[in-house]
């Protein structure tokens, strides 16, 4: 039978989600009415061979901040699968050429953003790897802190319903976005995003909950969701697991009382830390037992200039620079050609230009350089990028530099 490209009708939004989660390996979900509410049903497609559905894309729409600290249209691309019955068809590139080209004509977005659990898929469509997570396992047993001073002024308070605290958790959050690249600023109902919990997932462990970091006046200074998981050491010792979900704080004594109070859990002796940045300031807390945190580094977010011109034009950059670049984009080709990019700490300009090119480049290396946390002498010494001109290189990679590693805070 033809299969049948269109947009999601509310109607369909349960065979819809029905389909991701057979082709994601789920059996079923606890929060499904938080999916079905985030879902923008006039921005997902759905694949249908007959009434059967075969593949499935939907954007969500965020605000992403980028070097220079300023909130950036961004669509991600997320939902995405296509069913093992119905591969090498063409039906995963119609939805990207369907999506992108939407993205486009609307205008809003000059980016657009992915988490993917097979990375090697969307290089063809222009999406390069912009951020990376820091995962460790750390052994509370032989690892100590050291902590900055002021860390015993504070007051920890643990709220057993994190829902309850959302609201102060939430403000500490949005004060933290416009400092890192790759955050994320949280469209209404995405707060309630890092607090699912469903039982299904927590493979014995408790549910969430939440310690909050006040100080003497009673103002919440960071925060850390957190459960707990019991376990031994197969003879009777206690060696139970911490699992971090995600924490923030304004100061470096709130960051490490939340450290601090993890770490002395009783009947704990692991921290295990998933997705948090690749500088998080912790690593600098433990001195030279780092490698006894075992410590991992795997990619997260990849990302896709739509608009050249707007995307570059969007943030700053940490040193003057003034470069033409001759950019590769076979599947979005309205960005094929040369773009000379001038700008500095204050801002930028991106245009059309018929100048010689000094650097050449495809979409997905702008893509990978965007957010600082990879440099183009890096894709350059990969054969990424070349230089056509003596120095451009240096002046670029510099220029794109960012002090902070870019960071994504939650998949979507």
């Amino acid at each position: 039978m033809t299969t049948e490209l269109r947009t999601l009708a509310r109607a369909e939004w349960d065979d819809w989600h029905d389909g991701i989660l057979r082709a994601f390996g789920v059996s079923g979900v606890d929060d499904r009415e938080l999916h079905r509410e985030l879902t923008e049903i006039d921005r997902s497609v759905g694949a249908w061979d007959g009434g059967a559905l075969v593949g499935s894309a939907s954007l969500v729409s965020f605000r992403m901040t980028v070097p220079g600290g300023a909130a950036v249209p961004s669509a991600g691309l997320s939902m995405v699968h296509v069913a093992a019955t119905h591969r090498r068809r063409g039906i995963l590139r119609s939805m990207m050429r369907r999506q992108l080209d939407a993205i486009r004509d609307a205008g809003r977005e000059p980016l657009s953003v992915l988490t993917a659990s097979e990375p090697h898929i969307y290089g063809r469509f222009g999406y390069g790897m912009a951020t990376r997570r820091l995962d460790a396992d750390i052994d509370t047993s032989r690892v100590a802190l050291d902590v900055p001073p002021g860390t015993d002024g504070l007051r920890l308070r643990i709220a057993d319903d994190p829902s309850s605290v959302l609201e102060a958790c939430e403000a500490v959050y949005a004060r933290k976005v416009p400092e890192r690249p790759g955050m994320l600023r949280r469209a209404p109902g995405w707060q309630r995003w890092p607090l699912m919990d469903p039982p299904s997932r927590r493979d014995g462990a408790t549910p969430l909950s939440c310690v909050l970091a006040e100080d003497e006046h009673g103002a919440v200074r960071g925060y850390a969701r957190y459960a707990l998981k019991p376990g031994d050491d197969g003879y009777g010792s206690p060696r139970g697991e911490v699992r971090l979900r995600d924490l923030e704080a304004l100061d470096a004594p709130a960051y490490a009382a939340l450290w601090r109070f993890l770490f002395g859990l009783d009947l704990m002796s692991v921290v295990a830390v998933r997705m948090r940045p690749v500088d998080d300031p912790w690593l600098h807390m433990v001195g030279d037992s780092v490698r006894l945190c075992r410590p991992r580094w795997r990619d997260s977010l990849f990302a896709r200039p739509v608009q050249v011109g707007a995307a570059l034009a969007a943030r700053t950059y940490s040193c003057p620079v003034d470069v033409v670049l001759d950019v590769e984009d076979a599947f979005c080709p309205w960005n094929q050609g040369r773009w000379r990019l001038s700008g500095d700490g204050r801002g930028a300009t991106c245009e059309r230009t018929r100048e010689a090119a000094d650097l050449a480049l495809s979409v997905r290396e702008l893509g990978a350089v965007y957010l600082g946390g990879t440099s183009l002498r890096t894709l350059a010494a990969a054969g990424r990028v070349r230089e056509l001109r003596e120095g451009a290189l240096n002046e670029a990679s510099r220029a794109f530099s960012c002090e902070q590693e870019p960071w994504l805070p939650h998949g979507f």
